[in-house]
């Protein structure tokens, strides 16, 4: 199943996809044509957002690190960061060196407190794809990213929707891909993450209590590429979906 978050008839609400996902189903039965649809983070209010640095070795080489971290790069994120799938994201006017960075995300569905890697993924209920941008003017510490990089409003879309974890076989088997007004920028597999998602789990249960709807954005590979106002951005990933983004000026 796939679920997504829309805004309907003034209304924040939930709907599943139908009919080759070109429509979605609201809990009333309402249909809603996809191409039509107002696209809201699927984020659950109040979720912890989890997101992950320096987890591909390959990104790594790319800007010059070493190819594995002793422990993983995590940071948190604020909710205002997100947008929907169709949105537009900020580019500063003060910044030339914004790129976009394709990640999936995976979704908690039953609270994980001190689990094993071989218990992990039974505790994730979903997947769904992110383009968490990065903005490497504002880049203070390459090794723990300062809020100004990954906390600006709007620059994290997210999305389109939610796909149930029992459909998607191996999430360490997926194609990632990034293209910038159809030029491919980006191109990976999740097989490529230095921490693979069970042990992200094991780790971040480790320490605190994982809950429902909380979320990690397990990082990206490589390819750095700079977008600039009127850019189309489209991260796509094998299995979870095709997240459309437009980068405009800050005004």
């Amino acid at each position: 199943m796939k679920r997504a978050r829309i805004l309907h008839a003034g209304r924040d609400q939930w709907a599943e996809l139908i009919d080759g996902d070109s429509a979605l189903r609201l809990a009333d039965g309402t249909v809603v044509a996809a191409a039509d649809a107002e696209w809201l983070p699927p984020v659950t209010p109040g979720a912890t957002v989890f997101a992950l640095g320096l987890n591909y070795a390959d990104h790594n080489a790319e800007l010059g690190f070493a190819k594995t971290q002793a422990t993983p790069l995590v940071f948190l994120k604020g909710h205002a960061t997100f947008v929907g799938h169709n949105g537009a994201s900020p580019r500063p006017a003060d910044a030339n060196q914004m790129h976009p960075e394709c990640e999936l995300v995976a979704i908690i569905g039953t609270p994980a407190r001190n689990v094993t890697r071989d218990e992990a993924l039974a505790h994730v209920s979903g997947y769904t794809v992110a383009c968490d941008y990065a903005i490497r003017e504002y880049l203070e510490n390459y090794y723990r990213p300062n809020a100004r990089v990954k906390n600006r409003d709007a620059t994290t879309p997210i999305g389109p929707f939610v796909v149930d974890a029992a459909d998607i076989a191996d999430p360490q088997a997926l194609v990632l891909s990034t293209k910038v007004n159809g030029v491919e920028v980006q191109h990976g597999s999740t097989a490529d993450m230095i921490l693979d998602i069970a042990g992200l789990i094991e780790y971040l249960s480790g320490f605190m209590t994982l809950l429902p709807g909380d979320m990690i954005l397990t990082g990206t590979p490589h390819g750095v590429h700079f977008v600039s106002a009127g850019d189309e951005v489209v991260c796509e990933i094998e299995g979870v979906g095709r997240l459309v983004n437009k980068v405009v000026a800050d005004q």
